[in-house]
């Protein structure tokens, strides 16, 4: 095999939770262009056809599934509807979030939903899914963490702006990076591996107050694309990476190493 032929996907099926917005689209699209047979999946079913025609339209294999990641029945389901369609899935990418607290005086009752989602429901889904993958001797998770989880927030970059960062997003991003460890050690000797990707700020036309402290804070001197992650995604999924599991890496621009 080539070191470009471990680059490749083709022949295998992943699923990519949360695959709307800037960050799960460029996932899906990346899966897609390697070769995968790739499945989306959200609650939101409307947003996700529309995404899947788009994406199909431009010759890529992508298929729409609802699920409800609170809800372990609908993780299950989802499990046996993608292997009973391709008797196997190979990569996992754990990317569905939800952001119900805005700042640190938001009510608690946002904290305990951000949890069932964030946190119960994503170890729902490794464990369901890893257990399926270790059963056939193979396959690759990988979990988007945030470089929100790996450091504490500045809070310098929002001074004077409507918005900030939510203490529930540090909570279960900082978790997630601690259960990929425990789960690449619980499924590793049966040739599952977990990882994750801790993502910088992407550039969504916020306030230029705010993408000017936060340019300044990279080593790269901006904000994250829409390509910047396809190739960590791609690495991780594929052969290319078979000997790393456990790991967590940074796509900042230098963010968490200045």
């Amino acid at each position: 095999m080539t070191a470009f032929e471990l680059f490749s996907l083709k022949g295998k099926t992943a699923l990519v939770t949360g695959a709307t917005g800037l960050v799960g689209r460029q996932i899906a699209l990346a899966l897609a262009q390697a070769g995968a047979k790739t499945f989306i999946a959200n609650r939101s079913l409307d947003r996700l056809e529309a995404e899947s025609d788009d994406l199909r339209g431009q010759g890529y294999d992508i298929t729409a599934l609802r699920f409800d990641q609170r809800q372990e029945d609908s993780i299950m389901a989802l499990r046996d509807e993608i292997v009973g369609r391709t008797k196997c899935l190979d990569v996992l990418v754990n990317n569905a979030v939800d952001r119900p607290m805005t700042s640190w005086t938001s009510p608690a009752k946002g904290f305990v939903k951000s949890m069932n989602i964030n946190a119960t429901g994503v170890f729902l889904m490794i464990r369901t899914f890893g257990e399926a993958m270790a059963a056939q001797g193979a396959g690759s998770i990988i979990n988007i963490t945030s470089i929100q989880g790996m450091v504490g927030p500045d809070f310098t970059l929002y001074k004077g702006l409507p918005w900030g960062a939510a203490p529930d997003y540090f909570f279960h991003k900082g978790g997630l990076i601690s259960l990929t460890r425990y789960a690449a050690s619980m499924l590793g000797p049966r040739g599952v591996r977990v990882n994750a990707v801790s993502p910088g700020g992407f550039f969504n036309n916020q306030e230029p107050a705010f993408v000017e402290r936060y340019n300044a804070r990279t080593f790269l001197g901006r904000m994250a694309n829409q390509t910047d992650l396809m190739g960590t995604i791609i690495f991780l999924a594929s052969d290319a990476s078979s000997y790393i599991t456990g790991a967590n890496i940074p796509v900042d621009g230098g963010y968490t190493a200045k």
